[in-house]
């Protein structure tokens, strides 16, 4: 019986969301024409609609830890990646509009990529080697001149809960080439939404911000390491009985 009620709640959160991201995706073809910081909010409000249902339909609740550690100062956030959920919550919920850097071909995704092209992100195309990362770079500082935040993914993809990814330092790479300050984020989002899985569970997800870290003295690797240590530390302290058994 569980198991049916899951699975009912998961369908009806995933019908939701496919409607949802049509209708919204045609909102913002609507605020095309607005001012960016007018267009991003009403972009991201997809983003906020979807994590209240996920509260609401499947019972996956959220809470901060170390928010106040947030800089008022440009910034690359490095947030461990488990699940769709934290690339859906960190957009709205954060100080500072965010800008992702990914793939080009999400771009091509129906209404998603659409909507999502309509903002000021950073699509590379992998294929150009070093190429992608000058295109990076070079884009990254006009986004934090703006007034904009960097997000990256050092693992580089979704990471089952409890496994640990290989940490790529391009995101420490361009907080050096920027002198950003470097925001940790930790948490276990893999837990309620896990990765490929069509069930999506309740409970309740911890985000927790590390206190940014400056990128005097450090080269992109010893950077990284620090991040690294910082998230992967944390997360023994966010979900303990996961790690447990380690």
């Amino acid at each position: 019986m569980r198991h049916t009620i899951l699975f009912l709640r998961s369908l009806l959160f995933t019908v939701i969301m496919v409607v949802a991201t049509i209708v919204w995706a045609c909102v913002c073809f609507l605020a095309a024409p607005l001012p960016y910081n007018q267009r991003f909010w009403v972009t991201s409000r997809w983003n906020v609609f979807v994590i209240w249902c996920a509260k609401v339909i499947c019972g996956i609740h959220y809470q901060f830890k170390g928010y106040e550690n947030l800089p008022d100062a440009p910034a690359i956030v490095l947030s461990k990646h488990q699940s769709a959920w934290e690339t859906i919550f960190l957009l709205p919920n954060l100080t500072r509009p965010l800008v992702f850097v990914f793939k080009k071909e999400i771009l091509y995704i129906p209404f998603f990529g659409w909507a999502m092209a309509l903002l000021r992100m950073i699509p590379i195309d992998r294929k150009q080697g070093k190429n992608a990362f000058k295109h990076v770079v070079a884009h990254g500082k006009r986004r934090l001149a703006t007034g904009q935040w960097i997000i990256m993914f050092p693992e580089g993809t979704r990471i089952p809960v409890g496994q640990k990814g290989k940490y790529k330092s391009g995101g420490t790479r361009l907080a050096i080439e920027t002198n950003a300050v470097v925001v940790p984020i930790a948490h276990n989002s893999g837990e309620c939404w896990p990765k490929n899985s069509f069930l999506k569970r309740p409970g309740v997800i911890t985000v927790s911000v590390g206190k940014p870290i400056s990128p005097d003295g450090h080269t992109p690797d010893s950077l990284m390491q620090e991040v690294e240590n910082w998230i992967e530390s944390e997360m023994r302290v966010i979900s303990p009985h996961v790690y447990s058994a380690g």
